[in-house]
């Protein structure tokens, strides 16, 4: 059987009872006032309404998730979701509205809610003793009224930082508004603990790391070297090689106040891959566990 053939992919009161399962594993838990007790479903009402005796409220699962208010059925939105985080490269908001015979701007605005859900908001310093982090940065559209040229100054700079483990590291990237080491320093401080052997390519604005990290080695790629023992920067250009392929063969055209959330996924799906024991299901499970305060109404994705 497929496995979009789960009943929850099809059926409301499934779906409602597998978020439920996976946002509430010890019962229900009013939104409003945070209780657990007296809490008691709603007879003849709508599919997953519950009912809070202490503060007398009624709400459902989606209550202060980005699924909140929504009027597309939760079955629909769990295969969203499932598309989105078993897709390596993506999937194009006119592929779901294909897939799902749903309008261009509903799977538009579901893409984003998911992206929103997939923010992981840990921004503990990456690496430490005895881990390698490789930073180097890639260049992916084209800015608004600004002509091609030689060069990359009309393109959008994203920047990525990525662990190097034995058992699988993680990966932070930024949308970058440049490129100098007066821009990137300050982030690559902020996020990377000052333990930590970090590897770049021979690029100007990495030339000072070995100031405020234990060690840093660089490969020249303008002379041809790309590994020079263990030093290269080749995990990060695996990382990219998925994150370009899905930018221009999936989504083809992204603005620049949307980069950012395009970045988040491919980091999420990054972070929560194979190599780190998380398949197709489980990583689906975790972004709908992210999906909880994080409430988007239809012009938020413009302006967060």
């Amino acid at each position: 059987m497929s496995v979009l053939s789960a009943p929850y992919f099809h059926d409301e009161a499934a779906a409602y009872a597998e978020l439920e399962a996976t946002l509430w594993p010890n019962g229900p838990i009013c939104p409003r006032c945070s209780g657990t007790d007296r809490i008691t479903p709603v007879k003849g009402g709508r599919i997953g309404l519950w009912r809070c005796g202490p503060c007398k409220r009624q709400f459902t699962v989606k209550v202060g998730t980005v699924f909140e208010s929504s009027h597309i059925p939760l079955h629909q939105w769990l295969q969203a979701v499932y598309l989105m985080c078993s897709s390596k490269k993506g999937i194009s908001s006119h592929q779901l509205m294909r897939t799902m015979e749903v309008q261009y701007k509903t799977a538009w605005f579901m893409t984003h809610r998911i992206r929103a859900a997939m923010v992981s908001g840990d921004l503990t310093p990456m690496g430490g003793e005895g881990v390698t982090v490789e930073i180097d940065e890639t260049f992916i559209g084209q800015k608004a009224d600004m002509p091609k040229r030689r060069g990359y100054a009309h393109k959008h700079a994203v920047m990525t930082l990525i662990e190097r483990r034995p058992e699988g590291g993680r990966s932070r990237s930024f949308h970058v508004s440049g490129t100098s080491a007066a821009t990137l320093l300050p982030i690559i401080k902020a996020h990377v603990n000052s333990g930590t052997h970090v590897m770049t390519d021979e690029a100007g604005q990495y030339a000072h790391l070995g100031k405020y990290f234990t060690e840093h080695d660089f490969v020249t790629h303008g002379a041809g070297e790309y590994v020079r023992g263990d030093v290269h920067t080749n995990t990060l250009e695996g990382f990219y090689s998925v994150f370009k392929r899905g930018m221009k063969g999936v989504y083809q055209h992204c603005s620049e106040k949307h980069l950012h959330r395009y970045v988040t996924e491919f980091d999420f799906r990054y972070n929560n891959r194979v190599r780190l024991g998380v398949n197709d299901a489980e990583r689906t499970d975790r972004a709908l566990k992210g999906i909880v305060g994080k409430r988007l109404t239809y012009k938020q994705p413009l302006e967060v």
